[in-house]
């Protein structure tokens, strides 16, 4: 476990539990969620406040995808049909470079290895960046092919925010409704009862849903700060979570619905090729630390480089309190 640190803000890495966020602060202020109870003793990421997607992100329907004339299948998330979010969330990741404020991860996915083709048949290497500001905190991922021949590759992250008094406000051109087993099924326009474009407390829906057609920001309020979320252009769905009656939600940008055909919805990748570097969604402006504070400001990396996606995260900025 690491602790990055610039001035009064903390932002606690846990290598060895899939690259994982396990908390973010400005002074008193927990701008992700805590982890659930016992999350980092028993390293379960999915209990900490944000981790990586690669390669991909979302589900793949019933665990299995049709690539190169083959049907590969994929391990189930636990209690699930679906294949969910990758690898990355499931390894340890090694430190390639640390100081006060930053640190390099690197992962290296071989499917000859102990765990085989099961959780993904396609080799390849990833880079986890993440450099602690004052005022923000940036993530860039990079996913590098490593097969022999061009593969499909996605990627992002997965924060989770604090639902106590929280507000979430964004745009959206259409909304997906989902099947028994979570995969986006049908395009709808939104519901009144789901529409956030006026602002919505957290709690009065429940949802999972991915929204289409986004028009950047997402602000998410609460009482005492405010957090903008945008992302690259090509970023255009926002995966909404909001489980009832737990203490925490989830938004973040995505390229894709999530509806389960791998191939249709990820980039595909030739060999040596980096596929994603530089997705920046800000999400944070926080805090002048009082009611009413309004975002201060976000930034963006354009897409780049031959095959590529981005895929950094950028959470600033943030400003004290008066």
């Amino acid at each position: 476990m690491l602790t990055l640190r610039a001035q009064d803000a903390s932002l606690l890495v846990a290598p060895e539990s899939g690259g994982a966020i396990a908390g973010w602060a400005r002074g008193p202020v927990r701008l992700l969620r805590m982890p659930l109870t016992d999350a980092v003793l028993r390293g379960d990421v999915h209990g900490m406040a944000c981790f990586p997607l690669l390669p991909y992100a979302n589900r793949i329907g019933h665990a299995r995808f049709p690539w190169a004339g083959k049907t590969w299948h994929l391990r189930p998330f636990p209690g699930h049909p679906n294949a969910l979010h990758g690898v990355g969330w499931k390894r340890p990741w090694d430190i390639a470079a640390l100081s006060e404020a930053s640190v390099r991860l690197t992962l290296a996915h071989d499917p000859a290895g102990p765990e085989g083709p099961i959780d993904w048949p396609f080799a390849f290497t990833a880079t986890e960046e993440i450099v602690l500001e004052r005022d923000r905190c940036r993530i860039t991922l990079s996913i590098t092919n490593r097969h022999a021949e061009p593969a499909p590759a996605g990627l992002g992250v997965h924060p989770y925010f604090p639902a106590p008094g929280a507000a979430l406000q964004f745009q959206a051109a259409a909304v997906w409704e989902n099947d028994s087993t979570n995969l986006p099924q049908t395009r709808i326009a939104i519901p009144p009862a789901w529409d956030h474009s006026s602002g919505r407390p957290i709690g009065d829906v429940a949802l999972d849903n991915c929204f289409v057609g986004w028009r950047q920001p997402a602000v998410l309020r609460w009482p005492t700060h405010t957090l903008t979320l945008t992302a690259d252009p090509m970023f255009d769905h926002l995966q909404v979570y909001t489980p009832p009656g737990q203490p925490f939600f989830g938004a973040r940008a995505g390229g894709d619905s999530g509806r389960g055909d791998h191939t249709r919805h990820y980039l595909i990748v030739t060999h040596g090729d980096v596929s994603v570097r530089g997705k920046r969604f800000p999400f944070v402006s926080p805090p002048r630390i009082v009611p009413g504070s309004s975002p201060a400001g976000r930034s963006r990396t354009p897409c780049s480089g031959h095959g590529s996606m981005p895929s950094s995260t950028s959470w600033g900025k943030t400003r004290a309190g008066r």
